[in-house]
């Protein structure tokens, strides 16, 4: 059976809807799966267990010039590599427009279907193409959990039930770093923490004072912090936290999201903001601590099924330093 999954961004969006794969390779060990996602995230659905082939598109891109030159030789070599292959379901994870277009010029196969969302979910975005082009289309509970949205979509298409167990099958590459590293790694002396402060939405940030204050009790604790940017005030923010830090801080040169894939594994944990790179961090399974201004994490937060390693904090306007580092100690207690 070959499958063809259509969700092409945000990076926390393409992150969540990796359980889903693991959860086709356990229901359907001989499916093929593959995954039409945005070039930028393409490295690190590589990384994601049973993916076949990432298929990468620039709808972004093209979309700011859609009659230009490039523009249309670029769509049509991305038209003719979704097209090498036909499927026998075509699941629109995204539930808009431009997933709903990727859905429609997938080549199907003579029995083949295409499968979409039938409603908007509580805090997703949502568009009435996407079931206009499905032969089917699901009902999934508004008030529901952005893993388990897609858990569930693609169990109702293919067939079978969502099981318990949840994992979402994201690995680094650098295999031998991640053996040296015990299992359990708690607080360790010398472990690194990454601080994952960058968020997209200026009303997500944590105060830079309650970074600072969280930094010196971990550094006291024997740690080390590491601060991973994208650029711009991310990076400045970095070297401001870094430089309050100290020596126990250090700031990570920018590089591309597959190497800060590999680079977070390899951390003894990390706290976060809600950002992409934070659910990265969930998916790797790290120790982890997310950040919440809003009543949100039901949404995107840590699921209860990994509440052991992994905690969301939230309060308004911010939540304490003293919440996030109880929260810290909690799980990494569970851990050690």
């Amino acid at each position: 059976m070959n499958i063809l999954l259509v969700k092409l961004s945000s990076l926390g969006d393409v992150v969540h809807a990796m359980p889903a794969v693991q959860d086709m390779r356990r229901a359907l060990p001989q499916a093929r799966i593959d995954w039409v996602v945005e070039r930028g995230f393409a490295p690190l659905v590589e990384r994601c267990a049973g993916v076949a082939r990432p298929i990468p598109c620039e709808l972004r891109k093209w979309r700011k010039a859609p009659l230009a030159r490039d523009t249309r030789r670029e769509w049509r070599e991305f038209r003719a590599d979704l097209q090498r292959q036909a499927y026998d379901a075509v699941i629109d994870l995204q539930g808009l427009t431009k997933s709903a277009l990727v859905a429609r010029v997938a080549r199907l196969s003579a029995t083949g279907k295409r499968y979409a969302l039938a409603n908007r979910t509580e805090g997703s975005s949502y568009e009435a193409p996407t079931r206009w082009v499905a032969h089917e289309s699901f009902e999934i509970a508004p008030h529901t959990h952005a893993v388990q949205r897609s858990r569930e979509l693609c169990a109702r298409a293919l067939g079978y039930a969502v099981q318990e167990a949840l994992r979402f099958g994201l690995h680094a590459r650098d295999a031998s770093r991640q053996a040296a590293l015990p299992d359990a790694l708690g607080v360790r002396a010398g472990g690194e923490v990454a601080f994952i402060h960058g968020t997209s939405r200026d009303d997500k940030l944590w105060p830079e004072a309650h970074w600072l204050a969280l930094g010196r009790r971990l550094i006291e604790s024997g740690n080390r912090i590491v601060l991973p940017h994208g650029g711009g005030e991310e990076e400045a923010r970095s070297h401001r936290i870094a430089s309050g830090l100290g020596s126990g801080a250090q700031v990570w040169p920018r590089m591309p999201l597959d190497a800060l894939t590999d680079r977070l594994a390899a951390c003894a944990g990390a706290v976060g903001v809600d950002s992409g790179l934070s659910h990265i961090a969930v998916a790797l399974d790290l120790p982890h601590v997310q950040i919440y201004n809003f009543d949100t994490a039901w949404r995107t937060g840590p699921l209860d099924a990994m509440r052991a390693r992994q905690r969301s904090v939230f309060s308004a306007p911010s939540p304490s330093v003293d919440a996030v580092w109880d929260a810290w100690r909690d799980v990494t207690a569970r851990t050690t």
